[in-house]
């Protein structure tokens, strides 16, 4: 299997993830992050073990941010691209892109450090696992979609 540098998951908007005003509620797209990340560590079949805290290892969050553009609502289909924007000795960065019916609708980063079990069973930072290390590599340059100022227009809808 080649490395991967990106990868898409589509996500139809459930109910529960909109507001009082019918729009995705900003947390919601932390989810989106976190199960589009799941998605991709499947697809690399490297899988984040379920034995609960009992599990050697971790991939804690250690950054998360989103800057949102245009609303999407309940029953859209939001397409999610995840970049690899950085593989560090014991952290990746990722940059999602959130598009539904050619609009950017969101950007969000989120950094992951890789942890693993010490000998008094606490946790500490640990080199990525080489599994993981030699399934993905860092996006071509030009690749990622760059970050929008503050001037910036939205994408028309």
């Amino acid at each position: 299997m080649n490395a991967q540098h990106h990868f898409q998951a589509t996500r139809r908007v459930e109910f529960v993830d909109t507001d009082m005003a019918g729009i995705v509620h900003f947390s919601s797209f932390f989810r989106y992050m976190e199960a589009t990340e799941h998605a991709f560590y499947r697809s690399l079949d490297w899988l984040l073990s379920a034995d609960g805290f009992e599990q050697d290892f971790g991939l804690p969050r250690v950054h998360a941010t989103c800057d949102y553009w245009n609303p999407i609502r309940f029953e859209e289909l939001v397409d999610i691209h995840l970049y690899v924007a950085h593989i560090g000795r014991s952290s990746l960065r990722y940059v999602f892109l959130f598009r539904s019916q050619d609009r950017d609708i969101a950007r969000g980063e989120l950094s992951v450090v890789h942890v693993a079990r010490d000998s008094k069973k606490g946790m500490k930072s640990a080199p990525l696992p080489a599994e993981l290390r030699t399934a993905i590599e860092v996006a071509p340059a030009g690749v990622i979609p760059p970050p929008r100022t503050t001037g910036d227009p939205p994408t028309s809808p």
